[in-house]
C-alpha cells in the first residue's frame, strides 16, 4: 500500500486527477480517504455504487468505471458524476435517454480498446472515427463527451504497457483535433491503475484509477 498523501501529492504535481477505486471496499475505508480530502471514487458494479451513494457524503463524485449494462443505467443516471466506460452506441443511447429523464447532462469517456486481451472492452479506433464522421455527437444532447479511457494489457512487459498508453494518447489527440476541436471540455485521458500509473502519467494520462495501492489487496 501507498500512503494517500504521497499518491495525492504525486498526482497533483503531475496535474493528474486521482480516482480512488473503492470497489468491494467498505464504507469505513472510503470515509478514511474522504477525511483526508479525497472526493472522487470509482466503482465497477452498479448495485454497490447505488448502495454507497445512498449512505456516504453527498459531495463525493462517483465514477462508474466498469463495463455497464444498458438496463442498469437508470439506477445511476440521477447522480453519477462520470461514466468512464462508454464503449458502444447502445450504451450511449441509453445514457442519453436516462440523462434526459433526470434533466441533466452526464459526463462520459469513450472507452477505447488498447489491450491485446479479448476480455477487455472498448471501441476499435477506426470504428469510432467512422461513427463520429457520421454524426455520432449530434445524437446525444444529454451527454458531455469528456475524453477517452483505456486499460492496458495485464502484463509485466512495461514496454508493451507504455506503448499501449502512448497509443491511447495518440488516439485522444486525433479525436480532439478532428472531432472535438470546438469542445473545450474534451480534455480527459483516463489511463493507469495501481501497477502502472507512473507509466501512464509519463505517456500523457491526466486521470488515474487507483485501488489496491490505496486500499490494499482485494479478498
Amino acid at each position: 500500500m501507498k500512503s494517500y498523501e504521497s499518491l495525492a501529492n504525486y498526482c497533483k504535481e503531475h496535474n493528474t486527477t486521482l480516482v480512488a477505486v473503492s470497489k468491494t471496499k467498505p464504507n469505513s475505508a472510503i470515509e478514511e480517504l474522504y477525511n483526508q480530502g479525497q472526493r472522487i471514487f470509482g466503482e465497477n458494479r452498479v448495485q454497490e455504487l447505488v448502495d454507497k451513494e445512498a449512505t456516504l457524503p453527498k459531495d463525493i463524485a462517483w465514477h462508474m468505471i466498469g463495463h455497464l449494462q444498458t438496463n442498469k443505467v437508470k439506477y445511476i443516471s440521477a447522480f453519477v458524476d462520470m461514466i468512464q466506460s462508454g464503449d458502444r452506441t447502445s450504451l450511449l443511447k441509453e445514457i442519453n435517454k436516462e440523462a434526459l429523464k433526470s434533466q441533466r447532462k452526464i459526463d462520459v469517456l469513450l472507452q477505447i480498446k488498447i489491450a491485446q486481451e479479448e476480455s477487455k472492452h472498448g471501441w476499435d479506433i477506426a470504428q469510432l472515427k467512422e461513427l463520429l464522421s457520421n454524426g455520432l455527437l449530434e445524437k446525444y444532447e444529454n451527454i458531455n463527451f469528456r475524453g477517452v479511457m483505456g486499460m492496458a494489457t495485464f502484463t509485466d512487459n512495461e514496454t508493451q504497457v507504455s506503448q499501449e498508453f502512448k497509443n491511447l494518447k495518440s488516439y485522444f489527440d486525433q479525436l480532439q483535433s478532428q472531432y472535438f476541436s470546438n469542445i473545450s471540455t474534451f480534455d480527459t485521458i483516463s489511463m493507469g491503475m495501481s501497477g502502472d500509473y507512473e507509466l501512464a502519467i509519463s505517456a500523457g494520462s491526466n486521470m488515474v484509477r487507483v485501488g489496491s495501492l490505496l486500499f490494499g489487496k482485494r479478498s
